[in-house]
Parts: structure tokens; sequence; C-alpha cells
């Protein structure tokens, strides 16, 4: 009988991806789903949550059970948002603009402490000169 990580090598494979680029687009570690398949691991509710998140195409019953279809069908997809109220339809964007501004920042903190940290290895270099 077929687990969820078989199911879920089995999308990676259909959508085209290697093991790592999935990792790094669900925000695991690096290697995490081909340890799990190793392992006949078990996969963390917090990893599908993830997978669902970037990848909503994905029906989560057929990942977690095997039942159904692998793929949502367009028109499901569309209907869960337009089921929203509007309410809920501007929450969920508040959400999305708050942690697309969360990774800016925390982007631009990464950037900067490289910056820094470069600026010290070229100021070494060149008091070293002297």
């Amino acid at each position: 009988m077929l687990k969820t990580i078989d199911r879920l090598m089995q999308f990676i494979k259909y959508a085209g991806l290697s093991a790592r680029k999935f990792d790094i687009s669900i925000g695991a570690s690096n290697g995490y789903t081909l340890r799990m398949k190793k392992n006949h691991a078990s996969i963390g509710s917090d990893v599908i949550e993830n997978i669902v998140k970037v990848y909503p195409q994905l029906n989560v019953v057929w990942l977690i059970t095997g039942e159904g279809k692998m793929l949502k069908d367009r028109e499901e997809l569309m209907a869960n948002m337009d089921n929203l109220s509007l309410e809920k339809q501007q929450e969920i964007e508040q959400l999305i603009e708050h942690k697309i501004r969360l990774r800016q920042e925390e982007e631009l903190k990464r950037l900067l402490k490289e910056i820094t940290e470069e600026i010290e290895q070229t100021q070494k270099k060149m008091g070293g000169k002297d």
C-alpha cells in the first residue's frame, strides 16, 4: 500500500520537479523529501500545510488517503475562493500581503548582513596591504 510520501513523490515527478527544488519551494530543509522516502517516514502536518499552500491544485485527500484524483479540478479551485465572503477574501489578501512584507524584510536583512560582511572582508584585505 502506498504511503503519503509515495504519493508525494508521484506528484513531484508529475510536476517535473526535482526533490530538492520541491523541498525549497515548500520551505523544507534540503533533502527532506528524499529522507522521508528513504526512511518510509510520515510527513508532518506542518509540511503538508505548506505543500497545500504552495500547490493548491494538489488534492490533499488524495495525498493523505490515496482516494480521488491527484489534482483538483479548475472549477473546484475557483469555487473555493468564490464561496468565501468578501470579508474572508479581504482577510486572506491581507494575510498574503503581510507574509509578503515579512519575507521581503527577511530578505533585506539577509542581504544587508551579506553586504556588511563583504565590506568588512574588503576592509580587512585593504587594511592588511598598508
